[in-house]
């Protein structure tokens, strides 16, 4: 079992007991046509959307020291063991239960130091 795996499942836990802090979500992305050698359409892009847990909370010091920060955008932790791939600012979460449902814009996005999640910042909207 992976590090990101065993903070997951900890999570996880926490929140079934406890009710939150980690809340059903899915991120929606565009997805890119897939094309086969002559240039024909294989596949056609659309919207994509991957299921994960996320946890949205207040914005670090360093988020609202950074460029572009708005007082209405927050903190989200996604628990990377339940995102199959990865996350970038190109994608938004749509946060589908728990005290902040609706879409939230994805911005600054790294791992976190132990790699157990997706940290970024973002808003509603």
């Amino acid at each position: 079992m992976s590090l990101a795996d065993a903070f997951g499942e900890i999570g996880l836990a926490f929140s079934q007991t406890f009710d939150g802090p980690f809340f059903s979500a899915r991120t929606i992305e565009q997805v890119d046509p897939v094309y086969d050698a002559g240039g024909s359409i294989v596949t056609p892009g659309g919207v994509g959307y991957r299921t994960c847990q996320v946890q949205i909370d207040s914005a670090t010091q360093a988020m609202r020291e950074a460029e572009g920060f708005v007082d209405t955008m927050m903190r989200f932790i996604v628990l990377a063991s339940t995102l199959d791939g990865s996350l970038n600012t190109e994608a938004r979460i749509e946060v589908l239960d728990g005290p902040h449902i609706g879409v939230w814009s994805v911005e600054l996005i790294d791992r976190d130091p132990v790699a157990a999640g997706w940290v970024g910042r973002g808003r509603r909207g």
